[in-house]
């Protein structure tokens, strides 16, 4: 399994998310679905963003949007994300995300997908956090009532949570989610606590980015 969980953006060593993929042309699909509940012209820009900075590394970014493949049969979702080595998944709300992922299928596709070793989960903030057994306590930052539907279960590829702009007080959500993983140490949930700036790689069964979870 090959992760790159950033606290905001790329973070400060994008060589990392590089060092992970099998060619450095590779194509990348982009998830913006975090950032469903802006406005179009809002999302659009967010999307842009994310591709023009992957393109900098000199990878293929291409948004896929996962509303495309609402109801739709799960093998159609599936099918697209087998095409892609990396996908790029940006922050925004959690809640949103998940609801997406679970609408679309996504979830299922990724999760099998990282089960084979047949992509790379890239990402940052609510791209991070989706990853965790449960999404519980998130919603001191993030606003659950923009899904259309409250899924409360993460994708439970980690078995821990992620906790991001921890101590970033140029972030919006710093004071938010540094008192999440202050609840989280004290309540014994396991965590990990990053920095903006800050990636945790995971590649195989090497973790890169720190010690252990923090669980107290």
């Amino acid at each position: 399994m090959r992760l790159y969980l950033s606290s905001f953006r790329l973070g400060d060593r994008p060589e990392r998310l590089v060092a992970l993929l099998d060619a450095p042309s590779t194509a990348v699909a982009v998830i913006g679905n975090a950032t469903d509940d802006r406005s179009e012209a809002d999302r659009a820009a967010g999307v842009r963003l994310e591709i023009e900075a992957l393109g900098g590394l000199g990878l293929q970014p291409a948004e896929v949007d996962l509303r495309d493949f609402y109801d739709r049969p799960p093998a159609a979702v599936a099918e697209t994300l087998a095409r892609f080595p990396a996908v790029w998944v940006r922050g925004g709300n959690v809640f949103a995300l998940r609801y997406a992922m679970a609408r679309s299928g996504a979830d299922r596709a990724l999760t099998a997908l990282l089960d084979k070793d047949a992509l790379v989960y890239a990402g940052y903030s609510a791209g991070a956090c989706v990853l965790a057994p449960s999404l519980r306590g998130l919603e001191s930052c993030d606003d659950p009532s923009v899904a259309g539907e409250v899924i409360w279960d993460g994708l439970g590829v980690l078995d821990f949570a992620i906790v991001p702009h921890v101590g970033s007080p140029g972030h919006p959500e710093s004071e938010a989610l540094t008192a999440l993983a202050a609840r989280y140490r004290a309540e014994g949930v396991a965590h990990r606590a990053l920095r903006d700036g800050e990636a945790l790689v995971i590649d195989g069964v090497v973790i890169d980015g720190g010690g252990g979870p923090d669980v107290g």
